[in-house]
């Protein structure tokens, strides 16, 4: 059940609610009594993940920067070193 933001747009008092989606949404404020209330758009809530198994890049691309956690990694060669340069006699 998600949680809901509330504004009385007579007092502002500003609460949340938990309540099931299909109820009716609420009218009365419970500070002021008048029948202004506002629900509010809210961002939600994140998804949660609890237990082992889950990666943080579980879900991104196959160019992932941090890399697939089944896969071995590549080893950074060295860098090439400048070849000398011919001395002249």
């Amino acid at each position: 059940m998600p949680t809901y933001e509330y504004v009385c747009k007579h007092c502002g008092y500003e609460f949340e609610k938990f309540q099931q989606m299909t109820e009716d949404h609420l009218k009365t404020c419970p500070e002021c009594g008048k029948d202004a209330l506002k629900r509010k758009i809210g961002a939600g809530s994140g998804v949660i993940f609890v237990g082992s198994g889950f990666y943080c890049n579980d879900y991104k691309g196959a160019n992932a920067s941090l890399g697939n956690p089944t896969t071995p990694k590549k080893s950074a060669s060295a860098p090439a070193k400048p070849a000398k340069k011919a001395s002249r006699k």
